[in-house]
């Protein structure tokens, strides 16, 4: 099993302190931040894009950003995602008709392809092909681009699914995810695990990453018995 990662959600921090709060995200045990670039197509909402993230990357140097592009057009934004430092590039199954050839422009820019997949999508229009040619996969446990939404729990069999298919694979679980939901992820086979207010939000946020990480590695344990 692949080891376990917390990637905190930039979307829940104080924007106007972006740096510091990345910064102490990592000093907290992050090992990835969790990147939301919205355009106002894919989903109702708009947030950040190439510029901001360019700043954060030179800001807080050796960051690993975790780009989950809501666009439509993911192929569009390759390029200048890759000349601001992302490390993962994560597109939308819903918003591209070739996986393959955006993965391979994605690693041709020395990046990491991610597929995320919103609610409605089942786990199975991820195809054995494209998820073996991606490097992680994303199930979203709330709709894409819409705020102060509940935890999603029927979408958890979609991650056992993948993890069945692509045991040594990054899968990645975001939307609603915190100390009360983590279990259910963790056992479900996520490894990667994207958590926004939860740990922002918290008086000690070493804590809940160090609780979340815990937990999918209990997880993991409890599975190879």
């Amino acid at each position: 099993m692949p080891r376990a990662i917390i990637s905190p959600s930039v979307l829940a921090s104080d924007f106007g302190q972006l740096t510091a709060e990345c910064k102490r995200m990592i000093v907290g045990g992050a090992e990835w931040l969790h990147m939301d670039v919205m355009d106002g197509h894919f989903v109702p909402n708009i947030t950040m894009g190439a510029p901001i993230l360019s700043c954060v990357h030179k800001g807080v140097p050796g960051i690993f950003m975790d780009c989950h592009m809501m666009v439509s057009e993911p192929e569009k934004w390759v390029d200048d995602i890759a000349d601001a430092g992302g490390a993962m590039y994560c597109f939308h199954h819903e918003a591209t008709s070739n996986p393959f050839e955006l993965i391979d422009k994605i690693h041709k820019r020395n990046m990491k392809a991610g597929i995320a997949i919103s609610p409605d999508t089942p786990s199975t229009a991820i195809t054995d092909e494209a998820g073996g040619a991606a490097d992680m996969l994303l199930v979203m446990t709330v709709y894409p681009g819409r705020g102060g939404q509940k935890f999603l729990d029927r979408c958890v069999p979609k991650v056992a699914e993948l993890r069945a298919r692509f045991p040594d694979k990054d899968i990645e679980v975001d939307g609603g995810v915190g100390p009360k939901t983590i279990g259910i992820c963790a056992d479900a086979g996520s490894n990667v695990i994207v958590a926004g207010t939860a740990i922002f939000g918290a008086d000690n946020p070493t804590s809940v990453i160090q609780e979340l990480k815990d937990a999918v590695n209990a997880a993991q344990a409890r599975s190879t018995k």
